[in-house]
């Protein structure tokens, strides 16, 4: 194609590691590049980098997003103690997601893609559920240690003043134990609230939210307070008028009432639930690698990426020389969610409309029959063909060039 669509304003594209980099470049190469002259601010978030740099260039790609207002997230590893030995790390680096979200302070939003032949293992989900997971804080900041027996664990707080304040946490008599400190600040809550309200409003769907405040009277209270407070004073009357509604109950009754329901609504959980969930709710309704994933921040600052990991199985099988056939539509979606924010911020209608033209070709594909191994086991279609991770994008590409005509 000799006229490409142009990009004004740069996106910020952070690379990947194993299998889901591999599919980074042959998505950009097949999909992306043949049809728009591919404007991005390139930041290698590989293992390997991540280790050169110190995880320096991690801080960098989310200072970078704040700048561009929009970023492109390949899958990266989240490095254990098999992965330290494995890439001769001199640290176990934390978390590149955990990182950027709280650099961006951000609002992660999930929801599963649906194609026909594939129908979610809850039958009575008809319409897609998206989980808005708060990305800030709890476990993923958290403090712990291995405690001896006959130790005494307290919570100690000393104020601006120093003074302090003591409670008793646990006095381990008789047994070693574990203790564990999480926290949360007020103003990421108060943006976690904005961030759910404001996309139910622009999807026009009910928003749930849910905690365990009656165990929980402290910490997980204070997050139904803030929501309650927010969305009286400013979110009451925009809910009325766009007609819908906002629902507040325990975990474990969400848990119960999302399984009877047909679907159709936002579920906003706290960062461990929401972590939980989003794959729960992906797998049950076909497959992880079947769902989009955007961390939106206060700002309207916005990082598309896939919702899973870096396959490494099929990365080992990839360098053998074996073939793979590795689900990339969630990785697909990542480009064309983030070049359609980009189209939509520059008023670059050509951009966005590309966008939708490549989710178009790739779930035409999949209902044409040809599709990965993983929907090939799920899907009912009759005429389904399994194929390779180049075979599918070569066919989205096909769909995809007619589409561009």
């Amino acid at each position: 194609m000799s006229d490409k669509i142009q990009m004004k304003t740069p996106l910020v594209e952070m690379d990947g590691d194993e299998m889901t980099r591999i599919l980074w470049k042959m998505i950009k190469d097949k999909l992306i590049c043949p049809f728009v002259d591919l404007n991005s601010e390139y930041y290698d978030l590989g293992l390997v980098n991540r280790e050169k740099t110190k995880d320096q260039v991690t801080i960098d790609s989310a200072e970078a997003t704040k700048k561009y207002g929009v970023a492109v997230k390949c899958a990266t590893i989240t490095p254990n103690a098999e992965r330290v030995k494995e890439y001769n790390l001199t640290q176990m680096w934390k978390s590149p997601n955990g990182t950027i979200r709280a650099i961006l302070d951000g609002t992660v939003f999930r929801t599963p893609i649906l194609v026909k032949g594939i129908t979610p293992y809850i039958s009575n989900w008809k319409k897609p559920i998206t989980i808005a997971r708060h990305a800030y804080g709890d476990v993923y900041k958290n403090s712990e240690m291995v405690v001896a027996e006959g130790s005494k664990a307290e919570l100690v707080v000393t104020d601006k003043d120093g003074n302090e304040s003591r409670q008793l946490i646990h006095e381990f008599i008789g047994s070693d134990g574990i203790i564990q400190g999480l926290h949360n600040i007020d103003k990421s809550i108060g943006s976690f609230a904005r961030a759910c309200f404001n996309f139910a409003l622009d999807k026009k769907q009910d928003l749930w939210f849910a905690t365990k405040d009656t165990i929980s009277k402290k910490y997980d209270h204070r997050f139904k307070d803030i929501f309650n407070q927010i969305f009286e004073n400013e979110y009451k009357d925009k809910f009325e008028n766009a007609g819908i509604t906002y629902f507040y109950t325990l975990i474990d009754d969400a848990v119960a009432r999302v399984v009877r329901s047909e679907g159709g609504y936002i579920w906003a959980c706290k960062n461990y639930d929401g972590d939980v969930m989003s794959d729960m709710v992906a797998t049950a309704f076909g497959s992880l690698a079947m769902m989009t994933s955007v961390l939106v921040s206060p700002d309207g600052i916005y990082e598309y990426e896939a919702a899973h990991g870096t396959v490494q199985r099929h990365y080992y099988k990839y360098l053998k020389g074996e073939s793979t056939s590795t689900n990339s539509v969630a990785t697909i979606f990542a480009w064309s969610g983030a070049l359609r924010k980009r189209g939509e911020l520059d008023g670059n209608l050509e951009l966005a409309v590309f966008a939708d033209k490549l989710e178009k070709a790739t779930i035409d594909t999949i209902e044409s029959g040809i599709m990965t191994g993983d929907l090939y086991l799920l899907s009912s279609l009759e005429n389904k063909q399994k194929v390779d991770s180049e075979s599918f994008l070569d066919a989205v590409n096909e769909r995809l060039s007619a589409l561009m005509v």
